[in-house]
């Protein structure tokens, strides 16, 4: 077990909570109407981020999205976490009900307490789920950045899954910044060393 004493740090409100939005197995499934193009890379880059995270002692905050029905719901086993992104001990779980993280109550006492000073938003999707995210926080006034390469998303209206990708992260730069895996860690290394 890793204790980190956050006094150490230079500034203790920009220790950052890594919001891992909707890590779940839907996405991945074969022959399932919200299976992702190629949600590869992205879950690659969730779980470098989730285990730069957890060394440095930061908190992670995991959000599933619930539905009742054929998607997103534990009836069929397609509701369960994406292997590799599965919450640990020391992990926040939130369940949700609407796309954004905010539709949990937790999840917005979470921020309200001091996680909005200072979150980092990966996961899935880019388009819907990420993107409702940050906009809920920008007005809400919490300082959230979207890691563009630990995100995936659905093709949309002729667009590729890539391309609504970076649709998506030009937008949510509008609320906020936005940047790639490695300039986040590179980042948070020197400004909480």
């Amino acid at each position: 077990m890793t204790v980190v004493d956050l006094r150490t740090y230079s500034k203790p409100d920009h220790v950052p909570v890594l919001v891992v939005v909707d890590p779940q197995q839907e996405y991945q499934a074969e022959h399932r109407a919200l299976r992702l193009p190629d949600p590869a890379p992205a879950i690659q880059n969730c779980q470098l981020l989730v285990d730069f995270a957890r060394s440095r002692g930061f908190p992670v905050a995991v959000t599933r999205w619930r539905q009742h029905g054929k998607f997103l719901s534990d009836i069929d086993g397609f509701g369960g976490w994406l292997h590799g992104l599965e919450p640990c001990g020391s992990d926040m779980v939130f369940e949700k009900s609407t796309p954004s993280c905010y539709g949990s109550e937790e999840f917005s006492r979470m921020m309200r307490s001091g996680g909005g000073d200072c979150a980092v938003v990966a996961g899935f999707t880019g388009t819907l789920a990420c993107l409702s995210t940050i906009v809920d926080g920008y007005h809400r006034q919490h300082n959230l950045t979207f890691i563009s390469d630990a995100s995936a998303s659905h093709c949309l209206d002729g667009y590729s899954s890539s391309e609504t990708e970076r649709i998506a992260a030009s937008v949510i730069s509008l609320y906020g910044p936005v940047m790639n895996t490695s300039q986040w860690m590179e980042t948070t290394r020197i400004r909480t060393a």
